[in-house]
């Protein structure tokens, strides 16, 4: 949950990137790390295995300045990927104001990408929280290795089998070289701070 501060005008909210494994969450945190350096305000956190996995969480505290009349940071996570972790994912999704769904278009990770999605809404559950309120935004990660001839699932394809009930915004994207990076976070981020403004009723 967000933390309010009307008396000193502040507001820190704390958005999550969820999905499978190797779907490319901390690559994503990786891009908006290297080039928003400026608005950090401390380092990135990466805790990961010997096979370059992560297990815990990266935290990037950011800063974006002033909105409404309220100076803003935001907190970025992702959560491990592995079901096995799925307690460090829910422990992560705690106090989670907004989160990232990215999914894996190369088509063999179709399986992982809907038990992921099933076992956020789980997680989201258990905190009282609903998938289909909680701003949200998916992005369809690696559309890049279509140039490789790897077999990918369409943007059609997956707005209508990951998306047809949730109705959140979309976008394609190569978190390896940026494309789609900042969208996806922008949107969520305007996403959940248009749903604290309603919660807390600040103008």
């Amino acid at each position: 949950m967000a933390l309010i501060n009307l008396k000193k005008k502040e507001v820190e909210c704390k958005i999550v990137y969820y999905g499978p494994g190797r779907c490319g969450k901390t690559t994503n945190l990786e891009y908006v790390f290297k080039n928003s350096r400026k608005l950090m305000s401390n380092e990135m956190v990466s805790i990961k295995t010997k096979g370059d996995m992560t297990i815990f969480f990266d935290f990037v505290p950011m800063e974006a300045g002033r909105i409404k009349g309220l100076d803003v940071r935001i907190q970025l996570y992702t959560v491990p990927g592995q079901v096995k972790y799925n307690s460090t994912r829910k422990l992560v999704l705690k106090g989670v104001d907004g989160v990232v769904f990215v999914a894996d278009s190369l088509k063999i990770r179709h399986e992982r990408n809907m038990l992921s999605l099933k076992n956020l809404s789980e997680n989201l559950k258990s905190y009282g929280l609903n998938i289909m309120t909680i701003p949200l935004v998916l992005q369809y990660n690696k559309r890049d290795l279509a140039k490789e001839g790897l077999p990918l699932l369409s943007i059609e394809e997956m707005e209508k089998v990951y998306n047809r009930q949730l109705k959140a915004p979309s976008f394609a994207a190569s978190a390896v070289n940026g494309e789609g990076v900042n969208i996806t976070l922008k949107t969520c981020l305007v996403k959940t701070l248009q749903s604290l403004r309603e919660i807390a009723g600040w103008e």
